[in-house]
């Protein structure tokens, strides 16, 4: 036999034998099997909820399953290996099953599907969805669909991580399908990250960028610790004449100063310098900028030059006054005689 048809011969086995267990142990809680094969055997790992339903008084049961699974699928000597399920709320076939009876039952399938889905959530789970597919409410198919928390639906996490169990439920409209997915809790999903507060970046290979001592040190350092430090010398510096300030306000007397060594960079690019004594109200006098000097190597203006500059303007008066005597003599009504003259000779011609 080839390999693919080997792969599809050993998948439909698979399906058939839990197919089998599903309507054998139905009523003990049926949560899922693993098959695997070994040299002494099949080994096979049954999940029930209630697992002494399933070996049955005095292992009755179970022997009777081991004997008609390996007359029915022909399995070589099988060995199987009944566990109990801690968490039936986190067993994604028991919960499909529980849930199907319900719908069975009368329960209406919104009121079912939520109060699973959160059942599994309070028993923490991180992610869930259920899905019921078929005639739930009338003649119509539909697909109704309850989410929580965070689930994974392709890749190599949705098989790995992602329990899912399926079930029938059968009504009087038709048949109900019934889909549970879930991740339970301490699921190492691929996507998830933790942030370490105390790590050491030694470990990583990785080098502290270099800063300056006295930048950290700037920057470190308090802003009322700097105010509080500001000397009497510098305080009388930034007053511009040394007056005298409190020694009880050391931070106010360091604003004070800060605020006139800006005022008097202002003034200074203007032009102009503030003079000691104020008028009263705390405000520094200021005195007139000086005017600029003239350039001192100027050279004389000759009487020749003088003269020719003199007449030029002499003549541009006198031919300004040429043109408004010009236009005072001519009337206001000839401009409009001659359009009106132009405009009949226009006509004639036509």
């Amino acid at each position: 036999m080839a390999d693919e048809q080997q792969f599809i011969h050993d998948g439909l086995r698979r399906q058939q034998i839990d197919e089998f267990f599903a309507e054998e142990l139905g009523r003990a809680g049926y949560g899922g099997m693993e098959l695997a094969q070994t040299p002494m055997g099949t080994q096979i790992v049954l999940r029930a909820e209630k697992p002494g339903m399933v070996i049955g008084k005095g292992g009755r049961n179970i022997r009777n399953i081991t004997t008609e699974i390996e007359d029915r699928f022909g399995l070589e000597d099988p060995q199987i290996d009944v566990q109990e399920v801690d968490e039936p709320d986190l067993n994604g076939q028991i919960v499909a099953d529980r849930l199907a009876n319900a719908l069975e039952r009368g329960w209406y399938f919104r009121k079912a599907g939520h109060t699973t889905v959160d059942r599994i959530m309070d028993s923490g789970a991180l992610g869930a969805e259920i899905v019921l597919a078929g005639k739930v409410t009338g003649a119509r198919s539909r697909v109704a669909k309850f989410n929580r928390g965070y689930i994974k639906h392709n890749g190599e996490p949705a098989d790995a991580l992602v329990d899912r169990g399926d079930g029938v439920a059968v009504m009087k409209l038709g048949t109900i399908g019934v889909t549970v997915k879930l991740i339970p809790p301490g699921a190492d999903l691929p996507d998830a990250f933790r942030i370490r507060v105390d790590a050491d970046v030694g470990e990583l290979g990785l080098e502290p960028e270099e800063v300056p001592g006295d930048e950290v040190t700037g920057l470190l350092e308090e802003p009322g610790a700097a105010e509080g430090e500001a000397t009497d010398a510098e305080a009388a510096a930034g007053n511009g004449e040394g007056t005298a300030v409190d020694a009880e306000t050391p931070g106010e007397a360091a604003d004070v100063g800060a605020e006139e060594i800006i005022e008097e960079a202002v003034e200074g690019e203007e032009g102009a310098s503030p003079t000691a004594p104020d008028d009263g109200e705390g405000e520094p006098q200021f005195d007139e900028p000086a005017e600029p000097a003239e350039p001192e190597d100027t050279e004389p203006v000759s009487s020749e030059a003088a003269s020719e500059a003199d007449d030029l303007m002499a003549e541009m008066e006198a031919a300004e006054a040429d043109i408004e005597a010009a236009e005072a003599e001519v009337p206001a009504g000839t401009a409009d005689e001659d359009e009106s003259e132009e405009s009949t000779a226009d006509t004639e011609d036509e």
